[in-house]
């Protein structure tokens, strides 16, 4: 399994064809999510819908931007909403593995007899807000990472399974990098999507501004179960993709690889691109943005507007490319000019 594997449901299979009941059902319930989502978060529709992609399709996401954008106030909705037992755990540089995984404890019963008891982390919940990750130590990004890997904790040579479904949304602030441990490529590789945060425009900033400061609060409803979920992962996964889809997410991606990209320019800029895995996140988050808009298939649009957060994490640039000012961003944009 890779990081982007949903977990699996018992009697049903891959090779299903959608049922279009259940995905008119589905589809009703998601949008009613994602307008209960937009009453609590203002100005940040894109956000929602990519952090909501990354939970359809089964993985994990990175939200990164300034402090005071909302990131954890939507992490506790998406919880509240989705029906998940969500938690957080604000990262700091002393944070060991064992104060996110669990451990164990010698207990002693009234006749004195002594037995390790385990005592479960924060990370045995559904949904775990992993807060400034990169302000952890890499020993404890390590053991959040393998955990979001293998959906599974070793301690003490005993394995521990977590719950169903399980997912990890982590933050991390761009602007103050001191004292910071920044994920290793081969780590940031797990997440499904890097999801850029920005500031509202004007509109947004004003309603967030009369709905936060008065005397009474708004708070989120459950629309969906943590079984209904589960049924909408496993629905994306049987979505049908044109072959012309297919064609585009393994162009863009071979593409955006120095090894096989098709332009010398690009060949020059790139110092390393996305791996296999990248093409998977992308296959299955376009199906996840596809039954978000109502629809039981992807199409290019689809392969465009999830292009960024798929593989701004995923790519790099050499040095002489980033000292003639050129950016990822427009890098990836390049890459899809090509795609029609």
């Amino acid at each position: 399994m890779t990081a982007s594997d949903p977990q699996p449901i018992t009697g049903q299979t891959a090779t299903a064809t959608p049922d279009v009941r259940e995905a008119d059902r589905l589809c009703a319930h998601l949008k009613t999510v994602q307008q209960e989502i937009a009453r609590i978060i203002f100005g940040q529709e894109r956000v929602i819908n990519q952090t909501l992609t990354a939970i359809l399709a089964g993985g994990h996401g990175l939200l990164v931007g300034a402090p005071g954008l909302g990131k954890t106030l939507l992490v506790t909705t998406l919880g509240t909403v989705l029906g998940l037992d969500a938690r957080r755990v604000q990262f700091t540089p002393d944070l060991m593995p064992s104060d996110i995984t669990g451990s164990e404890i010698l207990d002693e019963d009234a006749a004195g007899h002594r037995s390790f008891r385990f005592v479960p982390g924060p990370v045995f919940c559904q949904l775990l807000m992993a807060d400034e990750i990169n302000r952890a130590s890499p020993r404890t990004q390590s053991a959040l990472l393998q955990a979001m890997q293998e959906r599974r904790v070793a301690i003490a040579g005993t394995d521990h399974a977590l719950p169903y479904p399980f997912h990890v949304l982590a933050t991390q602030n761009p602007l103050e990098q001191e004292g910071t441990y920044p994920l290793p490529e081969a780590q940031l590789d797990r997440f499904m999507l890097q999801i850029p945060l920005n500031f509202p425009d004007e509109a947004a900033e004003r309603a967030m501004l009369l709905a936060t400061t008065g005397a009474e609060s708004t708070t989120a409803q459950p629309v969906m179960t943590p079984q209904d979920l589960l049924a909408a992962q496993f629905l994306v996964r049987t979505l049908p993709v044109g072959d012309k889809v297919v064609d585009a997410i393994l162009k863009l991606v071979r593409s955006a690889r120095p090894e096989t990209t098709y332009d010398d320019t690009l060949r020059n800029q790139i110092a390393w691109g996305p791996g296999p895995r990248a093409a998977q996140a992308l296959m299955l988050a376009t199906r996840a943005r596809a039954l978000l808009d109502g629809r039981l298939s992807p199409n290019l649009d689809d392969v465009i507007a999830l292009a960024h957060p798929v593989l701004a994490h995923r790519m790099s640039l050499t040095f002489a490319a980033r000292a003639d000012g050129v950016q990822l961003d427009a890098v990836i944009t390049q890459l899809l000019k090509h795609l029609g």
